[in-house]
């Protein structure tokens, strides 16, 4: 095993990538990987389209609106083409993993489709295109976790970073493609983690946010989740721990003991619902009850009273009735959530609701009710952040603030974005500040000197 031991810059005097990513913080971090491959063998990284070599574009297909954006990208690249005949375009990720068959098809402009698992292979695809054939390689791994790659940060604000700990998933809801275009769940060698982790903070980085579709299922040997979340914070008090995602079937009270006794991890949970129903949670294959869901939430606040807790929903599931729909805004008012992902729901062909289910609710009513979820988050995210103003919280600085170059920006602990007067911190820095006001999505605050 390679330690990773030093930060990726990046490099490369050849041909030139481009590289554009949709969808979750698991495709930002695989374009990561994909770039230091590529410059491995060469290449060079550009910000520029319109100088690139090749372009490859890291796709999602979680949803349908997401692969149609794809498709519109690719109209896009075919007029490029055009311009500069000898351009590759390759499609990577879940949609090259899902979609291979269409994607060369004829007239799409399509030189290289390669799968989540296939990254390797990502210069050798390259070269049979330059060749005039396709390169192809949609290949699912069941070891294959990329661990002693160091990833290029694409994101280069040196505050914060993904770090993937884990890949695949094993859940199977009903509705998700995932395991379908991801494969398997495998964890990487939590030594190569912490190697990683280190190495951000020996560079300046102040946060880290370990990744995975399911983080607290991670397994390595005797290591769980909770001693992997242990490990890394022991790295520096002044280095934050985040994570993202998690299942509410398998978060731990071990889990919560661990993030209530290291203040350097950040007192935010992402626990996607999906829905406030128990016949909804069944169908969808979500391994829990409404009950067992609020038993975790319970559990979080008698840990951590501070924790601010975030979720997913879905709108219009496959045979969701009026009732199912007012158990989903009942749930969101008895938990009070910071903020919510809330999405209609979308067949996605090849998972079990769409093989066993009829998509049922009528689009416009699938459209009424999330617009009445999105209300009710709204209000809920509005009281959240009126609960924190004349609260003092540590505040890791992230960049300069949209409203003025006199103030900062950054994110308490509990994963809330604050803006106060630049005075001279710059980022990475951590400041005090008093919550003196909000609005539905951001804090203001002024410093405090102690």
């Amino acid at each position: 095993m390679i330690e990773i031991n030093s930060l990726r810059p990046l490099t490369g005097e050849g041909k030139r990538l481009f590289i554009e990513t949709y969808g979750c913080q698991m495709n930002a971090g695989d374009s990561e990987i994909v770039v230091s491959i590529m410059q491995d063998n060469g290449y060079r990284y550009t910000e520029d389209v319109n100088e690139a070599d090749i372009i490859l574009i890291n796709t999602c297909s979680i949803r349908d609106n997401a692969e149609q954006r794809i498709w519109g990208r690719l109209s896009a690249m075919r007029q490029l083409k055009k311009r500069k005949p000898s351009l590759i375009v390759g499609v990577i990720g879940c949609m090259a993993e899902r979609l291979k068959e269409q994607l060369i098809e004829k007239g799409t402009g399509v030189d290289i489709v390669a799968g989540p698992d296939s990254y390797r292979s990502l210069p050798e695809l390259a070269r049979t295109a330059e060749d005039g054939s396709k390169g192809i390689n949609v290949e699912l791994s069941k070891e294959e976790t990329y661990a002693e790659i160091a990833p290029v940060r694409l994101d280069r604000n040196g505050v914060s970073a993904f770090i993937a700990i884990m890949r695949g998933c094993n859940n199977y809801c009903a509705y998700c493609v995932v395991p379908y275009t991801r494969g398997i769940e495998r964890s990487r060698d939590p030594q190569t983690i912490v190697a990683e982790a280190r190495t951000l903070f020996e560079n300046g980085y102040r946060e880290v946010t370990l990744l995975g579709q399911n983080v607290n299922s991670y397994s390595y040997g005797e290591v769980g989740f909770p001693e992997l979340m242990a490990m890394v914070a022991q790295i520096s008090p002044l280095l934050r721990v985040r994570f993202a995602t998690s299942h509410p079937k398998d978060i731990s009270d071990r889990l919560l003991e661990v993030m209530a006794s290291y203040d350097n991890i950040c007192k935010a949970i992402h626990l996607p619902a999906q829905s406030g129903s128990n016949e909804m949670l069944k169908k969808m294959n979500r391994k829990y009850t409404r009950e067992w869901y609020l038993e975790r939430i319970a559990a979080i606040r008698r840990y951590m009273p501070d924790c601010a807790i975030t979720t997913d929903l879905i709108a219009g599931f496959c045979g969701e009735t009026l009732e199912d729909h007012q158990a989903t805004l009942s749930l969101m008012r008895e938990v009070g959530y910071a903020s919510a992902f809330m999405f209609k729901y979308s067949e996605r062909p090849g998972t079990f609701s769409a093989r066993h289910f009829a998509d049922d609710i009528a689009d416009e009513e699938k459209t009424r009710r999330l617009n009445e979820i999105i209300a009710l988050q709204n209000q809920l995210s509005v009281e959240s952040n009126e609960a924190e103003v004349g609260l003092i919280r540590q505040v890791l600085v992230e960049g300069t603030s949209k409203r003025s170059e006199e103030q900062l920006c950054g994110r308490t602990s509990q994963n809330k974005m604050v803006v106060f007067d630049r005075g001279n911190h710059s980022a990475g820095d951590y400041v005090t500040v008093k919550i003196t006001g909000c609005s539905s999505a951001t804090l203001f605050g002024e410093e405090i000197f102690e």
